[in-house]
């Protein structure tokens, strides 16, 4: 099955739970819920949008805060991003939100290989207290970008073989900036799906854009029909597919723009 929907709450709609009928009503059936600026909600407040979520047949994520980077120079830092992305876990849980999905770090002067130990240390300490918790959620590791920021799909792939808590997440824009352009064709999109099959199989959380991109990487993200990348030449190849996927829209129209997603895929 596919869910699309929007990061964050749709245009016109005061706040999180009223989302979830506002969206149902459009025929979406998924949200990202943003906690970039913080993990700020109550408990209670996290079990009410899950209910209200389960009623109207929303699929809910969480994005964990902007504010984590695992191999800091700074020990502090990784503390606090681990608390983060903990807090996000466990309001994640209380929401039925099945993933939460997070910016792991940067490079910080080391090598790709250097940062991803380092990295993927800290995130198999936030999943083994996930398990220890009995939290129902994935640690979604996205990929990033711009150059300084870690997050190639080699970088996850490593991180992911030694946790099932942590999956990959696709964000095709981020792909797409990063590489100056990359995805141009149909068969640019198919054989990113299969990397993707081959480091994990199953459910697909994935974020989806315009972007404009520099030398560097990515500098915004832009509306749907900015076709950079074009999102026609992905979707008959999400329909093939036998496993459930997630299409996140992250364009400046949110739910709109998750609309006409829905219009090209044709479901």
């Amino acid at each position: 099955m596919i869910y699309l929907g929007p990061g964050g709450t749709p245009h016109g709609v005061s706040g999180t739970k009223r989302s979830m009928k506002y969206l149902a009503e459009e025929g979406l059936n998924a949200m990202e819920v943003q906690f970039v600026r913080g993990a700020r909600m109550k408990g209670s407040t996290a079990e009410d949008i899950g209910e209200e979520a389960k009623k109207h047949g929303i699929l809910l994520s969480i994005h964990a805060p902007y504010y984590i980077n695992l191999n800091s120079e700074k020990e502090e830092i990784i503390e606090k991003s681990k608390e983060r992305i903990m807090k996000s876990a466990r309001l994640a849980d209380k929401m039925n939100a099945w993933i939460i999905t997070v910016h792991a770090g940067y490079y910080s002067g080391m090598s790709s290989r250097e940062a991803t130990e380092i990295i993927a240390d800290n995130v198999v300490e936030c999943a083994e207290k996930i398990e220890d918790e009995a939290l129902n959620v994935k640690i979604g590791l996205e990929q990033m970008g711009k150059e300084k920021s870690w997050g190639t799909l080699d970088e996850l792939e490593t991180v992911v073989d030694r946790t099932s808590v942590a999956v990959p997440v696709l964000d095709f824009a981020h792909y797409h900036a990063r590489y100056c352009g990359k995805l141009k064709t149909k068969e640019d999109f198919e054989d990113l799906l299969k990397r993707y099959e081959a480091i994990h199989q199953g459910r697909l959380h994935s974020h989806f854009s315009s972007i404009e991109y520099g030398d560097k990487g990515e500098k915004k993200h832009l509306d749907m029909e900015e076709y950079q990348p074009d999102f026609r030449k992905l979707a008959p190849l999400l329909k093939e597919k036998d496993y459930d996927i997630t299409v996140i829209c992250e364009t400046p129209e949110l739910d709109r723009d998750s609309l006409k997603m829905k219009d090209i895929l044709g479901i």
